[in-house]
């Protein structure tokens, strides 16, 4: 098959023929001469299957349920409050928000998962899934009974079919999680994708630096005392990095207050660190964006999540890439295609089979239409051929 412009996993390329079987393993990129008379030709950019490296699963019967733009705390509040949702119910939307990413071409998910409500579902294997079970506790004498739950949540997981190689005990972010709670934890990184959510707001930089702000309000209306907190004095992430030390892969979330001296802070620190971005949850959460050209002026790994239909409305990568082409219009799309495809599975450690057009891998085949000269435009829309 053969497009205006193909794009390999790490590079476009102008001229290309994509030779795979019927289904989908790949086996080279050829010259059209080489190609022989039956090319399939499309109009627009082929790639990879895109890699949704953020989403929370769980939370898609939440879709529509939640004001936009209110804030980090107050988003939490809501998601913390709404009640009686229906087994069935739940299910429904999981099913739902998986067949809508299948359709925009995602074939790889780093799922956020608080419970197992998702597990049956996974075991058809539609999808590619890196299950990363949260963990919260910000008291202390709750680190082992959380420890604990999160652990026998995990577990169903591995009964419904799940490889323990693709699921990880993570924490939630480092407002929530205590130091007794850390310490439990820490030893189960090794060899593991180990995701938190970072500087999602600006609270959370305030927090650590003088135990002020809008986190304050949070605790006490959720009646969670926060007494046993020293704040270090300084921003969040220099203060919980080197706590994620011994992971595999290290993938931080949002970081919409990530400054450049957090990234000069992180970038000596690992080679295996990722940056997640899921713009339109950041607009739909805080109505912020991350300077996205300060992560490429320090050449930091990028890789792009969805977030939750609680947080967004819709699950697309694309949609994610053209957000970020709408406020940086100079971010070429051939690099939004690297985060989305190869990043994306280094991210998530499914780089043997995925994000990349090698030869013997099965990485999906996605068509990116309504495309200019290679690069995205607001009418571009994606869909899988194989």
């Amino acid at each position: 098959m053969k497009a205006d412009y193909l794009f390999d996993g790490y590079k476009m390329q102008r001229e290309g023929v994509l030779i795979c079987t019927q289904n989908g393993i790949i086996d080279t990129i050829a010259g059209e001469d080489q190609a022989g008379g039956d090319v399939e030709k499309y109009s627009g950019v082929l790639c990879p299957g895109f890699i949704n490296c953020h989403c929370h699963l769980e939370l898609s019967h939440l879709k529509d349920l939640i004001p936009e733009k209110q804030g980090l705390v107050n988003f939490v509040l809501s998601v913390v409050n709404i009640r009686h949702v229906s087994e069935e119910s739940k299910q429904n939307a999981i099913h739902n928000a998986e067949s809508e990413m299948l359709k925009n071409g995602i074939v790889a998910v780093g799922d956020i998962c608080n419970t197992a409500d998702s597990r049956f579902l996974k075991s058809a294997k539609r999808l590619n899934y890196y299950n990363l079970i949260e963990v919260l506790g910000w008291s202390p004498g709750q680190a082992n009974s959380r420890f604990e739950s999160a652990k026998k949540t995990a577990s169903q997981f591995v009964e419904s079919g799940t490889d323990e190689k693709y699921l990880s005990l993570n924490p939630h972010a480092p407002y929530s999680v205590s130091e007794e709670l850390w310490n439990l934890m820490k030893p189960g990184f090794k060899g593991k994708t180990i995701t938190i959510h970072n500087q999602e707001s600006n609270a959370e930089n305030e927090f650590f630096m003088d135990a002020n702000g809008d986190l304050n309000r949070m605790y006490s209306l959720m009646k969670i005392d926060s007494s046993h907190f020293k704040a270090p004095g300084r921003r969040s992430l220099p203060y919980f990095l080197p706590k994620l030390k011994s992971a595999s892969r290290i993938l931080l979330v949002h970081n919409t207050y990530t400054n450049e001296e957090d990234l000069i802070e992180a970038g000596g620190f690992n080679n295996n660190l990722v940056f997640c971005f899921c713009p339109n949850a950041n607009i739909y959460i805080e109505n912020q964006l991350p300077d996205i050209p300060l992560f490429l002026k320090h050449k930091a790994r990028i890789v792009l999540g969805t977030d939750s239909l609680a947080s967004n409305h819709q699950l697309s990568i694309l949609e994610e890439m053209k957000t970020i082409k709408k406020a940086f219009p100079k971010t070429p799309s051939s690099e939004m295609l690297l985060w989305a495809t190869s990043n994306g599975a280094f991210a998530l450690s499914l780089e043997e089979n995925l994000g990349d057009f090698g030869k013997g891998k099965m990485p999906g085949i996605v068509l990116i239409e309504n495309t200019k000269a290679g690069e995205l435009t607001e009418a571009s829309t994606s869909r899988r051929l194989i």
